[in-house]
């Protein structure tokens, strides 16, 4: 079993930033991908971003490439995503969620994420 524990999220203006984390606990050899999804009232859970495990390699929805930055502790098992220019459509409650499937592209699917944490709320107000 992996568990996942995020924080982070919080109120901010627009145009501000906040920064996400994910600890991540458990089976953690197991893991291939950490990804970060989120959903806001009334809308499907949307991909934000991912990054291997082991390897880093990051992906990012084209809704926050250049705004949003993904990256990892391996010593400390936790994940970040720094969110900067941050916009109210920003506004959702974002999770992140393991994935044990070895493979070369990016997983951007939530049904291929096997372990997801309980999510935290940020609002972005106008």
């Amino acid at each position: 079993q992996v568990q996942l524990v995020e924080s982070g999220g919080g109120l901010v203006q627009a145009g501000g930033s906040l920064r996400l984390s994910c600890a991540v606990s458990g089976r953690t050899f197991s893991i291939f991908t950490i990804g970060w999804f989120r959903q806001a009232p009334g809308k499907e859970r949307e991909f934000v971003s991912s990054i291997g495990w082991s390897g880093g390699n990051t992906y990012y929805a084209d809704s926050v490439k250049g705004r949003f930055t993904i990256s990892r502790d391996n010593a400390e098992n936790t994940v970040y995503l720094q969110m900067n220019s941050l916009k109210p459509e920003d506004t959702a409650v974002y999770s992140c969620a393991a994935s044990n499937i070895y493979t070369r592209v990016p997983v951007t699917t939530a049904n291929l994420y096997n372990y997801w944490g309980q999510g935290t709320q940020v609002t972005v107000s106008s």
